[in-house]
């Protein structure tokens, strides 16, 4: 299961509910059917009955809640769907859910540390690569530096360039 997004209030007397995006897909929220709602007491499946582009995120209206206050117990639920949904990438974008927790090496084998997050910036993506001895790495996440990506062996391999591993930044 793939997290796509997140409620974050009900919105109006019909029981609508506002949602942030996680994904960068185009249409993502347009064409979903279904989605699994997981909240801190349960997990359920939900036909998605429309859809509205709003401010900042969407407009859900699912086709068993009607009210407000039966769509305020998903507040805060993560909306969720199945891996085989996902839309195929070009064989160099990953999506982030499987990059975290990836070994990281240098192209020598030395070991850097496991990427525990990634960060978006206007130019490129950056990793942030826990270290062994504490703190993280700023990996920018650009071809000159990634050199291999093995999705199957969770490993990463970097190029090491000048500055690059010389700080390690306190967590």
């Amino acid at each position: 299961m793939v997290t796509i997004g997140r409620i974050l209030a009900a919105h109006g007397v019909q029981g609508a509910v506002k949602v942030v995006s996680y994904s960068d897909v185009p249409g993502r929220f347009e064409s979903l059917k279904q989605v699994i709602v997981e909240g801190p007491l349960a997990m359920q499946t939900l036909t998605v009955e429309r859809v509205r582009r709003a401010a900042q995120g969407y407009l859900l209206s699912f086709d068993t809640i009607n009210t407000p206050e039966a769509a305020a117990p998903l507040i805060g639920s993560f909306l969720l769907i199945p891996e085989e949904r996902l839309a195929p990438l070009s064989d160099d974008r990953y999506y982030e859910y499987q990059l975290v927790g990836m070994e990281v090496r240098t192209e020598d084998g030395t070991y850097v540390g496991t990427l525990k997050e990634v960060l978006t910036t206007k130019s490129n993506a950056v990793f942030v690569v826990e270290a062994l001895e504490g703190g993280e790495h700023l990996i920018p996440a650009t071809k000159e530096i990634v050199r291999v990506v093995d999705l199957d062996g969770q490993r990463m391999v970097i190029r090491r360039v000048p500055g690059l591993l010389d700080e390690t930044h306190a967590v």
